[in-house]
């Protein structure tokens, strides 16, 4: 399956959603790398089956393994990450958020793949799963590392439109 099929399996309801994902599918704002990676990662974070298997077929002949395992890692990083901070971040009693996490992240260090791409993927997954905070703090650093605001905005359209397939999928087997 490609993003094609996937764009196949998406009901007339949902046009736009097809739409977007075809016009992303050809941006040219990001890097191959930084984009494919943006949908590989997102994809991941949607937990939906059909839209993980479509982009990750899509991105084995755009992606290097290292870079496949790098937005992989982004995705299973952020599952954490993004539940733990935006906990804190929530949470009335303000002395969480000044603790120490305590949580092993030493992939954020050392993801295998160019810093502000991993930070990118990482973006785009804070995206999927609503964390504020992270989304801020790695904004702050693909920023710093030379993307611009039309990148960051291209990957968070990438994981709006990877999401909304997934739950559209989601929904309709639920139907079915």
């Amino acid at each position: 399956m490609s993003i094609d099929a996937l764009r196949d399996q998406i009901p007339d309801y949902a046009k736009d959603i097809r739409l977007n994902l075809g016009t992303l599918a050809s941006e040219t704002t990001l890097s191959d790398q930084q984009k494919w990676g943006s949908f590989l990662a997102s994809a991941l974070a949607s937990g939906n089956a059909d839209v993980i298997k479509a982009v990750s077929a899509e991105v084995e002949d755009k992606l290097s393994p290292e870079a496949v395992t790098a937005a992989k890692a982004a995705a299973a990083i952020m599952g954490m990450n993004n539940i733990y901070y935006r906990a804190t971040h929530l949470m009335s009693e303000k002395t969480y958020s000044t603790l120490p996490a305590k949580l092993r992240m030493n992939v954020i260090g050392n993801p295998g793949v160019d810093k502000v791409d991993f930070e990118l993927w990482s973006l785009a997954v804070s995206a999927v799963n609503g964390c504020g905070m992270c989304l801020d703090s790695h904004d702050k650093v693909v920023r710093k590392g030379g993307l611009s605001t039309d990148q960051v905005q291209t990957a968070l359209r990438i994981a709006a439109s990877v999401h909304a397939a997934a739950a559209v999928l989601t929904g309709e087997a639920a139907l079915n």
